[in-house]
């Protein structure tokens, strides 16, 4: 480990915010999540999940997530253990079933395409980039059975809109990486097949757990293929990821703990008025940050079209002040997580603006920032 020079600056107690996290993910804990797991100590914890006050746990889960979503009839929540990373071999042997497009404007969002271009069984795959700071978007091509968009790219704070492509085939599924955007930015489940994600970011959970919003198209391409004969390994295979969670279980035990905690989430976004609550929220939060940013004479927004602006990851770029030593003294007064991407190599702040973060603390951490620098200067 190399060893971290912090600059001798005091930041004011009356400055700093009321909860110091800032992650891009895992995100922050609600104490009232935290309090829940604890609560289930004896109940949950330690316990079958064949059983059934798991599978209870995993049935809430997913009737959540679908009120959540306002999922029409016929679509189905699928879970599984593992992460986005997981899901990507998964929808790799499960979901393609030829050819497939993806977007890439990022680190994450290139990844599928990675998994997919090293699958034998599969045609190269059409890949549409764009530079970091901007989004890439779907073109309609024949042959194309699959198209893999990224609602938010994590990495860079870029937003993209989730669109079904105009043209190419009828019968093509769109899937969704929404690891960093489900629960905190709206999405019309009309125009998507599977929106998947790992619960970390605005669910507030652990990670090790992916969930998949599947419509009746996706579900008969899963049943489709896994009674292809395609060999699948189990673990990535997506027609028992279906069985199982129809039964609310998954194939290997889970870390019900995530469970727990993401059921609490999702109970507290439905008590709060669902999504036009967390979508407000970090709209708001964005708001504040962009603002601060745009204002400064020394920081601007990474994103330079505000449409394309992610109101749940934000990326500013500093301008004459090392943002490390930025980062290096909010982190010495209980302030996290606030650095840049580490492979994207520029000079800025990445705050995560997830719907449990309080837009006030967002302000406060604006704040906080205009004090180092002016003391740095």
């Amino acid at each position: 480990m190399t060893e971290v020079s912090v600059p001798d600056i005091r930041i004011p107690s009356d400055l700093l915010p009321s909860d110091g996290r800032f992650c891009s993910g895992p995100s922050k804990v609600r104490q009232e999540q935290a309090d829940a797991v604890a609560a289930a100590g004896r109940t949950l914890m330690g316990t079958s999940h064949r059983q059934a006050p798991v599978r209870d746990l995993v049935g809430r889960v997913r009737s959540g997530l679908s009120t959540l979503f306002d999922l029409p009839d016929g679509y189905e929540v699928l879970l599984g253990n593992g992460g986005t990373t997981v899901f990507w071999d998964a929808a790799t042997f499960g979901l393609v079933e030829q050819q497939s497009q993806h977007l890439s404007f990022g680190e994450f969002s290139s990844k599928f395409a990675t998994a997919v271009s090293a699958a034998p069984h599969l045609e190269e795959p059409e890949v549409i980039e764009a530079p970091v700071g901007r989004a890439a978007h779907a073109v309609g091509r024949a042959g194309i059975d699959l198209y893999a968009l990224t609602h938010n790219e994590t990495s860079t704070g870029v937003a993209a809109p989730v669109v079904r492509p105009v043209g190419g085939d009828p019968g093509a599924i769109v899937a969704v990486d929404a690891t960093s955007a489900a629960g905190g930015m709206a999405v019309d489940p009309n125009e998507f097949d599977c929106y998947y994600f790992a619960p970390q970011k605005c669910f507030g959970a652990d990670g090790g757990l992916w969930l998949a919003l599947c419509s009746p198209h996706a579900v008969r391409r899963i049943e489709r293929i896994g009674a292809s004969g395609r060999w699948v390994p189990q673990s990535l295979d997506l027609s028992v990821a279906l069985a199982n969670s129809r039964q609310n279980q998954t194939l290997n035990t889970p870390a019900v703990a995530t469970l727990i905690l993401l059921a609490e989430q999702v109970d507290w976004i439905l008590a709060n008025g669902g999504m036009a609550f967390t979508t407000g929220r970090c709209e708001k939060s964005a708001s504040v940050l962009y603002g601060w940013a745009e204002s400064s004479g020394y920081a601007t927004p990474f994103v330079v079209d505000p449409a394309e602006r992610s109101p749940v990851v934000g990326t500013v770029d500093i301008d004459g002040v090392d943002a490390a030593a930025i980062s290096n003294v909010l982190r010495a007064h209980g302030v996290l997580d606030t650095d840049s991407y580490r492979k994207l190599g520029r000079n800025q702040l990445r705050i995560g603006m997830f719907p449990s973060v309080e837009p006030d603390d967002v302000a406060a951490l604006c704040a906080c920032i205009d004090h180092i620098v002016e003391a740095l200067s």
